[in-house]
């Protein structure tokens, strides 16, 4: 059955690849829609999950990791004093004005962290060395937004509110939801960046590690205990509201979600019609199928697999398509993630669509009377 499946498709060339397209347009715009969707949520919260930090202590209420008010560098004795705790370390993460060669004025976000343990510092550095932080008026940022912030080469030289900022470094990928890029830093540069907005004894988060071995929810509890005026959050938890709040709050992500979800859509309904038409046009062979004697299943057998093949040609364009649009979008702030898990789920929906949507088919073949045959 197999084989015949494959000779009626490619009886008729036109109408094989009037269905391909269908089904590569289809699969496409769900690849590209949910990549972005999957790339929003790495986004929104990428430097929280690589923070390396087993819990975060707050500010009450603090809705996502972008925003925070100060707290008092005293929550930090206290938390230190906490059994199971290796080390609290300070951290900033606050918007401050960039100032480009042109006079302009760009907003970044300045992410000031021990370089001592590295918690909450960059990752995928490509340029330079975080090292070279240890220097005074020193940061590092990401080569996407070279352009924005009008660096050209390591050892530039802006101004982070008012105050020098020398280049050291470059990262490669550390993109920011917003339009703000990160800028990268030690803690005590990150106070003279922010000195407006805090205070020498001021953090905006403290970072905790616990030592190996240490159950995760009782150390909470008890740093928690320690410090119940403030939030003391889980990276999980911190992770989870981050994401919540710009991929779901913001309405951004439910958009792309949905763009992927009405690509699925059109996709069921563009693959259904264009079986369907494939089946009808063959109606006749059915018939003669009917006529020698086949069964009903047979002619399941035929129909589904007639669209397998299709599914299964229609995804190698779409997943060759979407592998090339996905590879051009890393250089940009909205790249298309195209990880092996979605790629092979992808895979299963295709041949899951074209096989549901040849049912609809189905009953029109099974219908056919033998007798259409011999008629002219």
């Amino acid at each position: 059955m197999f084989k015949l499946a494959w000779k009626n498709l490619f009886h008729d060339r036109v109408r094989l690849a009037v269905t391909l397209v269908g089904i590569v347009f289809a699969l496409v715009l769900i690849l590209v829609q949910f990549g972005l969707f999957l790339s929003f949520l790495d986004t929104s919260a990428n430097i929280v999950e690589r923070s390396g930090a087993d819990l975060w202590i707050t500010a009450p209420k603090v809705p996502y990791v972008n925003g925070g008010p100060p707290l008092s560098e005293a929550n930090r004795w206290k938390a230190l004093a906490v059994e199971g705790v290796e080390r609290v370390d300070r951290y900033i993460l606050a918007w401050v004005p960039w100032k480009l060669k042109s006079g302009a004025i760009e907003s970044v976000q300045v992410v000031g962290y021990n370089l001592d343990s590295g918690l909450g510092g960059p990752w995928n550095v490509v340029a330079g060395s975080v090292e070279d932080l240890r220097g005074e008026d020193t940061v590092m940022v990401d080569e996407i937004y070279k352009d924005l912030l009008g660096v050209t080469h390591i050892g530039q030289v802006f101004e982070i509110s008012n105050r020098r900022a020398r280049i050291v470094g470059f990262t490669r990928g550390i993109r920011s939801f917003t339009t703000a890029p990160f800028v990268f830093c030690s803690f005590k540069n990150a106070q003279n960046y922010g000195a407006g907005n805090l205070r020498e004894d001021q953090a905006v988060y403290l970072l905790v590690k616990g030592k190996a071995g240490i159950a995760l929810e009782a150390l909470r509890a008890a740093v928690q205990a320690k410090v119940p005026e403030l939030d003391v959050l889980t990276n999980a938890e911190m992770h989870g509201r981050t994401q919540t709040h710009w991929v779901f709050a913001t309405g951004a992500g439910i958009t792309t979600l949905m763009g992927a979800v009405l690509g699925l859509i059109v996709g069921v309904v563009v693959v259904a019609q264009t079986i369907y038409a494939a089946t009808v046009d063959h109606i006749r062979e059915f018939g003669t199928l009917k006529a020698m004697g086949a069964s009903n299943g047979r002619i399941y057998e035929v129909i589904l697999a007639q669209a397998a093949i299709s599914g299964g040609m229609g995804y190698a364009v779409a997943i060759a398509i979407a592998a090339f649009i996905a590879r051009g979008s890393e250089g940009g702030n909205a790249p298309i993630a195209l990880p092996p898990e979605v790629a092979a789920g992808t895979l299963l929906l295709a041949l899951a669509m074209c096989m549901g949507a040849s049912v609809i088919s189905i009953r029109k073949a099974t219908r056919i009377d033998p007798a259409m045959v011999f008629r002219g």
